[in-house]
């Protein structure tokens, strides 16, 4: 994986790459850490060089405002849009962007029967009652209580049981060597 210095990564925050390289390094931040901490080195380095708000509530009034007086706006200039406008999350949309949410909201009721939720439980659930019908389950079942009944017959004991043997066996042995040292 190439990693692009913090030189570069300054240049980004700066603006001052084209568009290319800029969305190569945009797609490169979400696999790369260490490219992610010289990304946040340079911002924090290009901090001070950003304007010092010195009402932050005012500015909020502000952008608000703005916000508003736009989404005013657009709901004068498109008056059979206003019920769109308002239940939309953002709230500058321009005419397409209205057409595509209206094509969305269409094509979510008209899927395929067979990409629709209820087509998958019902598949689901023909499935089951076709295995168990058919015997499916029962003979894993079977197939379960052979398996342990052969490692009953071998006597083997579990990982769990030989852990706990060696342990015990371990534990025996310092107490010995306590006994012979006294």
């Amino acid at each position: 994986m190439k990693h692009y210095t913090y030189d570069v990564w300054l240049q980004y925050v700066n603006d001052e790459i084209n568009e290319k390289t800029k969305q190569e390094l945009e797609d490169h931040l979400y696999a790369c850490d260490q490219c992610l901490t010289h990304y946040l080195m340079a911002m924090e380095a290009n901090e001070s060089s950003l304007p010092i708000l010195s009402n932050m509530s005012s500015f909020t009034d502000l952008v608000m405002a703005e916000v508003s007086k736009q989404k005013t706006e657009m709901q004068s200039a498109w008056p059979d849009r206003k019920q769109d406008l308002d239940s939309s999350i953002h709230p500058v949309l321009t005419e397409p962007m209205i057409e595509n949410v209206e094509q969305n909201k269409k094509a979510n009721h008209k899927k395929p029967f067979y990409q629709q939720v209820a087509f998958h439980y019902l598949l689901a659930a023909a499935a089951t009652i076709l295995l168990t019908l058919s015997g499916v389950f029962q003979s894993l079942a079977a197939y379960a209580i052979s398996i342990e009944r052969q490692q009953v017959q071998e006597k083997k004991p579990s990982v769990t049981e030989g852990v706990i043997n060696k342990t015990f066996a371990w534990m025996d042995s310092l107490e010995k060597k306590e006994a012979v040292k006294k």
